[in-house]
């Protein structure tokens, strides 16, 4: 099972609100492009998303399936990828002081991504979850960055909740 961690410099809301979106799916998940929501409103549960995955010169159509959400907490996510099988994905995101502590979770559940799981696969994934993770935490701490940039001088912002992304 590979498990990794992040500790990323902004607030869990701003994290949710990039795991929420199935538009930018493709934007932080490593070797997906062009997602986009075909079922449901992402990330309800039932809900999914489609996006390619460039193989070469081929693209293969795969499908993303919310199977649990605990807004702005947790999202498990079942990836189809066709003859691979599919594959279980937990995000969590907790509040870690002023930061965020994102952890992912991944292991194959069906097909040949089960059979062929072991030692060398899960070093693969390790590496693909660190590249995942960098990306996301670019993207929100980059808008993190860009949105108190912009934000008017004197103007007040609100402390995060002290339960952090629990409501």
């Amino acid at each position: 099972m590979a498990v990794r961690h992040r500790l990323i410099r902004t607030d869990p809301r701003s994290v949710w609100a990039v795991l929420e979106d199935g538009t930018r799916y493709a934007d932080w998940v490593v070797g997906t492009s062009d997602s986009e929501p075909v079922r449901g409103h992402w990330p309800q549960l039932g809900s999914a998303i489609r996006y390619e995955v460039p193989v070469g010169p081929l693209k293969l159509h795969n499908e993303t399936v919310v199977r649990r959400c605990v807004p702005g907490e947790v999202l498990e996510l079942e990836a189809k990828a066709g003859p691979l099988g599919t594959a279980r994905i937990a995000i969590e995101v907790q509040p870690w002081g002023d930061w965020c502590l994102v952890k992912v979770d991944e292991h194959p559940l069906r097909g040949a991504g089960g059979f062929l799981h072991n030692v060398a696969v899960e070093a693969v994934i390790q590496i693909r979850h660190r590249a995942m993770l960098a990306r996301l935490a670019h993207l929100v701490e980059t808008e993190a960055a860009e949105a108190e940039e912009h934000r008017p001088l004197g103007q007040v912002v609100p402390e995060p909740d002290a339960g952090g992304a629990r409501g």
